[in-house]
C-alpha cells in the first residue's frame, strides 16, 4: 500500500481542495441505474457469486482516478495507489451485520479467493469487526448493498469532525425492466477531491467492465 503526497500548490485542484474543505465544505450523492444484464449472465455461466465481482467491479474501476484515493495520513494529504474494499458482512441468525475488507487485486481470481477464505474464517464473528485482530487498513474505503431494497436514491453521510474523502457506494436490490437486469447504485463524495466529471469517468469505464467482464474470468 503506496501513500504518495499532494503538493496543494502545485496540485491542479489545490484550490478548489482547500475551498470546499476549508471554506464551505461539500459533499454530494447521486444515483444512476446500471445494466448489469451481460454481468449476471456471465456470473451464473461461471458459477460465480455476484457481491464479491461487484466489490471488485466497483474498486477497480475507482482505483483509475487519483481523484477517489486522497486521504490524510499523520496530518500529510495525498493519495493510495489502491483502495481497499470495506463492506457489511450480514448474519442471517441476529440480523446484525459487521464490517469486513479484503485487499483489492488487479487479479479477480485472487480477489474472488481471499473473499472466500475471510468468509470462511471471520464471517461468522459478530460485533463492529468481522476480523477483530486487525484493524481496516488506511485505505479501506465504503462500499455495500441493501441487497432487501430498490431504491430511487441513497446517501451516506458521516457526521465524524475528521478528514475523510473517499467515496461511499451502496448497491440496491436489482430488478427487470424490458427484459434488462437493472441495479440502482449510489455513489457519496466529498466535493473537495471529485467533481460531476470523475464520476462520470467512473460510471462509464465501469459499465464497460461491467458489459465485458467475461475478460477477467
Amino acid at each position: 500500500m503506496r501513500f504518495t503526497p499532494i503538493d496543494l500548490q502545485t496540485w491542479p485542484r489545490g484550490q478548489m481542495f482547500y475551498y470546499f474543505s476549508k471554506m464551505a465544505p461539500t459533499g454530494y450523492s447521486l444515483t444512476v441505474n446500471i445494466d448489469i444484464t451481460e454481468l449476471i449472465k456471465t456470473l451464473k455461466e461461471a458459477d460465480i457469486k455476484f457481491f464479491p465481482a461487484y466489490l471488485w467491479l466497483v474498486t477497480r474501476n475507482l482505483n483509475k482516478q487519483i481523484e477517489f484515493k486522497v486521504a490524510e495520513k499523520d496530518g500529510v494529504l495525498g493519495y493510495f495507489d489502491t483502495l481497499t474494499p470495506l463492506y457489511a458482512s450480514f448474519h442471517e441468525d441476529d440480523h446484525t451485520f459487521s464490517l469486513m475488507w479484503t485487499e483489492y487485486a488487479d487479479s479477480f481470481s485472487h480477489f474472488y479467493r481471499t473473499y472466500e477464505e475471510n468468509r470462511k474464517l471471520f464471517g461468522c464473528n459478530h460485533g463492529v469487526l468481522c476480523q477483530p485482530q486487525t484493524p481496516p487498513p488506511a485505505n479501506a474505503y465504503t462500499v455495500s448493498s441493501v441487497p432487501w431494497i430498490s431504491f430511487d436514491h441513497f446517501a451516506v453521510h458521516s457526521y465524524e469532525n475528521k478528514p475523510y474523502f473517499f467515496p461511499s457506494v451502496e448497491a440496491g436490490k436489482f430488478y427487470e425492466k424490458e427484459g434488462r437486469i437493472i441495479l440502482p447504485l449510489s455513489i457519496t463524495c466529498h466535493h473537495a477531491t471529485t467533481d460531476g466529471y470523475h464520476v462520470k469517468e467512473f460510471l462509464t469505464s465501469l459499465q464497460e467492465d461491467i458489459i465485458n467482464f467475461g475478460q477477467y474470468l
